[in-house]
């Protein structure tokens, strides 16, 4: 701790990343100021993003397990659903959470400053609280943790609330009759499969072959399957060319994406024009790298508005370190909490660095789609030789009594010294499972490793120790000798 005593650090946002790096500061005697426009720490995670979805979307996947029952001889009525209960439970959560965080603030001695910084040089920031006053304040170090905000799509922009982003759709002000989602990843997909349990007649636009881009095809079907169920229409190699408010909607023209083949566009089959009751815009994310002051430092910013910074997410201003989101992909919350703690042990003076072999990423929808490490289609694009070991849902037990057999579990394995380099997982509760793939890659562990790590029975875990069977022809559970 006396390494540390004296150093007084400043961490500017209060996501996952931010408050992990203020909490372990002051954990490891620092000083420390965190600064947020909110009134508890928590970022847009937990504001508007990963909690609050996640919340809304345990409430589709019950509406969806009742309705799915029907097939076990069990039959419910229509849901009644009471959209301001609703609201206040999914805010309820919010609200139980980023509180704990403030308490954790005050008795960990974190100052926590509501308001917004600029920089006045390297090491001074002007603070403009929410209540109307301003300070400046001197620091040793600081850390930008100053996140990400929702893309958006300018020949899109209609100034009307019928126009949603991830951050308006998150805030359930009603359930429209018919919905638009414009972009086929994962927050326009999750958010998508909420308003359609709740009752939206919901429609997909994909201007790529399929949803999910860069995703593992063989993970996205058995999800691709299921949306066609429970949405409306799912538009791929499509584009929105204009959006315009009318009386009963937003009509939106569409057309093929002019970036493919001209076979494998679908424009002869769409009509060119739909109305839709909202349209919510979900095309990706933006760094928060527009900060007040920051020419007056040394930190650089790359041309896709990433800060730059070193594998201590050190800047090129050595007084500034920057994490999260604001510093490139992938722009996940467990990933930067990880950077904002090897931030502050590289301030510290650990001999640290943020190289890890697997990030999780995970897609919460209904079937779940989760991966790590390298993935089949990188291999692919890397003419990197790699061996794939399937494990198929339908021979599992525990997916049958769970009537979910339609995932699969695989391992990305090194041909020659047999190492895991990659896992994907698609099926119920597949972000559960994943974390047992980044530990597998992360100890270095070969495919007899797992093959030999007894597993509970049954349990879908297993399908993870009979993928491994699989790449030696060993598999109990389904026969496929090695090649």
């Amino acid at each position: 701790m006396a390494e540390t005593s004296n150093l007084h650090i400043a961490v500017v946002g209060g996501g996952p990343g931010g408050y992990a790096a203020a909490f372990l500061a002051a954990d490891l005697g620092m000083k420390v100021t965190l600064i947020d426009p909110e009134v508890n720490p928590g970022g847009v995670c937990l504001y508007r993003g990963c909690i609050p979805s996640k919340a809304l979307l345990h409430i589709a996947k019950l509406v969806d397990e009742a309705r799915h029952a029907q097939n076990w001889g069990i039959e419910y009525g229509d849901p009644k659903i009471d959209l301001g209960r609703l609201r206040s439970w999914k805010e309820g959560v919010v609200k139980k959470l980023t509180g704990g965080l403030g308490l954790l603030s005050k008795q960990r001695s974190v100052q926590y400053l509501q308001g917004r910084a600029s920089f006045e040089n390297s090491n001074t920031l002007r603070i403009a609280r929410t209540n109307g006053s301003e300070e400046t304040l001197s620091f040793d170090r600081i850390i930008l943790a100053t996140g990400s905000r929702p893309a958006i799509i300018p020949s899109l922009t209609l100034d009307s609330p019928r126009v949603l982003d991830s951050t308006t759709a998150l805030e359930l002000s009603d359930v429209p009759s018919s919905l638009l989602v414009v972009g086929g990843g994962y927050i326009g997909l999750e958010l998508g499969t909420v308003y359609a349990a709740l009752g939206s007649r919901v429609s997909v636009v994909e201007m790529m072959p399929g949803l999910l881009p860069g995703a593992d095809r063989d993970l996205v079907l058995p999800l691709h399957k299921r949306l066609e169920k429970i949405f409306a229409a799912i538009l791929l190699n499509t584009t929105v060319a204009a959006m315009k408010e009318e009386a009963g909607g937003i009509r939106v023209t569409l057309k093929a994406s002019e970036a493919l083949p001209a076979e494998t566009q679908q424009a002869a089959s769409l009509p060119s024009e739909q109305v839709f009751d909202k349209v919510l815009v979900s095309v990706g994310r933006k760094p928060n790298s527009e900060i007040s002051g920051l020419e007056k430092t040394q930190v650089r910013v790359g041309p896709r508005g990433f800060i730059q910074v070193n594998t201590q997410l050190q800047t090129d201003d050595p007084s500034i370190y920057a994490i999260g989101d604001v510093v490139g992909e992938p722009m996940l919350a467990h990933k930067a909490s990880h950077e904002g703690r090897t931030a502050v042990e590289a301030i510290a003076g650990h001999k640290v660095a943020f190289e890890p072999n697997a990030i999780p990423a995970v897609v919460f929808t209904d079937p779940e789609i989760a991966w790590c490490g390298v993935t089949e289609t990188q291999a692919q694009q890397e003419g990197r030789e790699i061996k794939v070991a399937r494990f198929p849902w339908g021979a599992s037990g525990r997916a049958m009594t769970l009537d979910r057999t339609e995932g699969m579990t695989k391992l990305i394995l090194d041909p020659h010294s047999e190492r895991v380099l990659g896992v994907g997982i698609v099926g119920a509760g597949a972000g559960e499972l994943i974390a047992e793939g980044v530990l597998a890659i992360e100890m270095g562990a070969l495919a007899k490793d797992v093959a030999l790590s007894i597993h509970p029975h049954p349990t879908l875990s297993e399908t993870i120790m009979e993928a491994a069977e699989v790449f030696f022809g060993q598999a109990t559970d389904i026969y496929r000798p090695k090649r």
